[in-house]
């Protein structure tokens, strides 16, 4: 189980997250649900290590991990796609991906796995960062946390701004994903993804976890975010 216990989260004197207290296990996509600016991003970089916390525990398998630096969260499974990918990009696709397997013990997620899942990605492989377009961007930087062979993987955005035909592959891909056994978190505001794949939703508004339930009692969290965006 990967949790946060407790936890606070400050941006300078700005609080963003309130003695939030917050877990997934092992089968689970979950997805973080609320309006902009509610501290969804927070959150989930929270739980990867890349935010400290002023106060609370951040927990994988029971075990403290709150001080240890992300690099290590990563080498431990917890897999981060940034919202803005922060994939290199004056190197090529495939460049981008032997890096991480330089860094990280194989598993069950190879480059040639990374290309049977996104085979566009595969016919783009000697291509720059750079002149990727945006889905093919978002596929390399799925692709990069994937080789870290991640039991958590926590996923900010990943259909903002793609294309219809995009997202669809993008929605598989996070299907096969967990069926391979790996847990994901998701930050989503295309609501038609979180609703295709969840199990289980957390309304967060105010930096506060306001809502918790399985994906069959999704009208209610639809109800309560509505009053959050007013």
């Amino acid at each position: 189980m990967l949790e946060l216990r407790d936890a606070d989260v400050f941006y300078g004197k700005a609080q963003a997250l309130h003695r939030v207290s917050f877990a997934v296990t092992p089968g689970d996509i979950v997805a973080l649900i609320g309006r902009n600016g509610a501290g969804k991003s927070t959150l989930l970089r929270a739980l990867a290590g890349a935010h400290a916390l002023s106060h609370g525990e951040r927990r994988l398998g029971g075990e403290d991990i709150t001080r240890l630096p992300t690099y290590v969260c990563s080498r431990r499974g917890i897999g981060l796609v940034p919202e803005n990918r922060q994939i290199f990009s004056n190197l090529t696709a495939e460049e981008n991906l032997r890096l991480v397997e330089v860094l990280h013990p194989r598993g069950y997620w190879t480059r040639e796995r990374v290309y049977a899942l996104f085979p566009r990605l595969a016919e783009r492989r000697k291509a720059n960062g750079v002149s990727l377009s945006g889905g093919e961007q978002q596929m390399l930087a799925i692709g990069r946390a994937l080789l870290a062979n991640p039991h958590y993987l926590l996923l900010d955005e990943p259909t903002e701004g793609l294309a219809p035909v995009i997202i669809d592959a993008i929605i598989a891909a996070i299907g096969e994903i967990h069926q391979q056994g790996t847990a994901v978190v998701l930050v989503e505001q295309n609501f038609k993804v979180p609703q295709m794949l969840a199990t289980h939703f957390h309304l967060i508004d105010s930096g506060r976890l306001t809502w918790s339930g399985p994906a069959g009692q999704l009208d209610e969290a639809r109800d309560l975010l509505i009053v959050a965006r007013h």
